[in-house]
């Protein structure tokens, strides 16, 4: 696994986006379990979930409890990894999503989740999307606050354009370490927020990392679904003798360097797949292929 910097903790270079284990379609616990430990003996240090990975009707934070079961359970060494938890969405009881970015929701919600995931303090809290009935400097101050407190040791946020980074970045200041966005070889509309990142040194965290190449958690149960039209990653894959998937998340990790791709997981075997992406290395002709 080669490692990459999210603010001064060093992570590998591919995360595991544990969305897919708690959701509608998950595993059942031995599996999401094995999935989680297959990452940790794959290199994988960033461990990203939310307290609204939940399936409807569920309780907040059934994907934080998980999380904090799967590393108490492993056999190794766990104090170098990084747990990336989410506040400010919900689920309906039919399966919707909700946004509530009020100071004091936040505030409640990221005291919550730092009991689920053991009581310590979160090592990065995301605020996971903007809400429009609240000022979005005021839902950052709370997440400000958080950090004043030692509730949250580092910040992120998600869901954002690139005036919402701007600021973020004047609110938190260098506490502010990640940019969650929508980006993968389908869906490539966050070009200037990931150019962005780069150049103020955050680390861009795509999240459906493989869309146009797997389905997103978000359309259904994860799968290993190939899209025939994203032929050129399935043409560099049958000449390198791997996964579409595997091709894609080296492309994403071309980007730039601070990108950190989280795919989504429900087998041992895919996240091993996805893990060994970070040890591929595109060459130039591959790369144009893939960029058009």
């Amino acid at each position: 696994m080669r490692y990459r910097m999210l603010g001064d903790v060093r992570v590998g270079a591919i995360g595991l986006g544990a969305m897919p284990l708690s959701i509608e379609g998950r595993p059942d616990e031995a599996r999401a379990l094995a999935t989680v430990h297959a990452a940790l003996d794959a290199g994988v240090t960033l461990l990203d979930t939310a307290d609204s990975y939940h399936p409807p009707g569920g309780e907040p934070g059934e994907g934080e409890l998980l999380v904090a079961r799967a590393l108490a359970a492993y056999g190794g060494r766990t104090d170098d990894v990084l747990v990336a938890t989410k506040g400010g969405r919900g689920r309906t009881s039919d399966g919707g999503w909700t946004v509530d970015g009020r100071p004091a929701h936040l505030r409640r919600a990221a005291e919550a989740s730092a009991r689920r995931l053991g009581g310590g303090q979160i090592g990065l809290y995301q605020l996971h999307k903007p809400d429009p009935a609240v000022p979005y400097a005021e839902s950052l101050g709370a997440v400000r606050e958080l950090l004043d407190a030692g509730t949250i040791r580092l910040a992120g946020i998600s869901n954002v354009d690139a005036a919402q980074i701007r600021l973020a970045r004047e609110i938190l200041g260098d506490r502010l370490v990640s940019v969650q966005n929508r980006y993968s070889p389908a869906v490539r509309t966050a070009e200037a927020e990931l150019r962005l990142c780069a150049e103020l040194g955050l680390a861009f965290i795509p999240w459906s990392p493989l869309g146009g190449i797997s389905r997103s958690s978000l359309d259904g149960a994860s799968a290993l679904e190939a899209d025939p039209e994203f032929g050129g990653f399935h043409r560099v894959a049958r000449a390198r003798g791997v996964s579409p998937q595997r091709v894609a998340l080296a492309w994403l990790l071309s980007r730039a360097e601070t990108v950190l791709p989280i795919p989504g997981a429900s087998r041992p075997e895919t996240v091993r797949d996805s893990a060994a992406a970070s040890e591929l290395v595109l060459t130039a002709q591959e790369l144009a292929e893939l960029s058009v």
